[in-house]
């Protein structure tokens, strides 16, 4: 079943939250974490994918403090707007958009079994690499390609939860030597590179790449099949 739920964070804002629910007892939670675009049907499209898999699967709307109902597509329009929405959302007093991570991540210890894990992409990449060193109550993370955290203070975190990410060799927005520099300032996080470009993994996007992506989502349902569906030692 998959509906919109409105989450109460914890300083009392009301938080749209799309939910897709397995057809049988969750074996955890991952909160999906959206692009610049919003809860669009791509972010839905993979939420419901990790319900197939057997999580409970919630993807909050990271932009509703500074707008509502936001819903892009990937023209060059629609990226223009999601980068004005993610300058004001990147803007917002702290801690920002990590109080609707928080919730989302109360709500799925609730509701998903005990374990949490996170998967972003793009902006939501950076968000998860943030929820990992700043959140507690995650047991896994997992970030594709995700801007801006390889530069300034971002690879000097040191994350609470095992970290996996993905990148593209040919993307424009994150150079490979800044994901190369991050490799060696975390040596636990385990860093992926494929040849592809920024947003392979959208089949909505011309960037989209099925290999690279059949890929990394091969690797980050085994790691979370590991820290989320068992018990291990960290």
């Amino acid at each position: 079943m998959n509906e919109t739920v409105q989450l109460t964070t914890a300083d009392g804002c009301m938080l749209p939250t799309y939910v897709a629910r397995p057809g049988q007892a969750p074996r955890a939670a991952v909160v999906v974490l959206q692009e610049i675009f919003g809860v669009n049907s791509h972010i839905r499209a993979l939420a419901d994918g990790f319900a197939r898999q057997g999580y409970l699967a919630l993807a909050p709307a990271l932009f509703h403090r500074v707008r509502s109902g936001v819903e892009l597509g990937y023209t060059a329009a629609d990226v223009e707007q999601g980068r004005m929405l993610k300058a004001a959302a990147e803007g917002l007093p702290a801690p920002g958009v990590l109080a609707d991570v928080a919730a989302a991540i109360a709500y799925g210890v609730s509701q998903g079994g005990g374990k949490v894990g996170v998967v972003g992409f793009c902006w939501g990449g950076l968000v998860v690499w943030r929820s990992a060193c700043l959140l507690p109550g995650l047991a896994a993370a997992v970030a594709y390609y995700g801007g801006g955290m390889t530069v300034g203070e971002e690879p000097a975190r040191q994350p609470g939860c095992p970290v996996m990410c993905h990148f593209g060799d040919q993307d424009d927005a994150i150079p490979l030597a800044g994901v190369q520099a991050f490799a060696k300032a975390q040596p636990a996080v385990q860093v992926h590179v494929y040849a592809a470009q920024h947003g392979f993994n959208c089949d909505q996007r011309a960037s989209y790449d099925a290999p690279a992506a059949a890929l990394a989502l091969q690797r980050t349902q085994a790691f979370f099949t590991h820290h989320l569906a068992r018990t291990n030692p960290r």
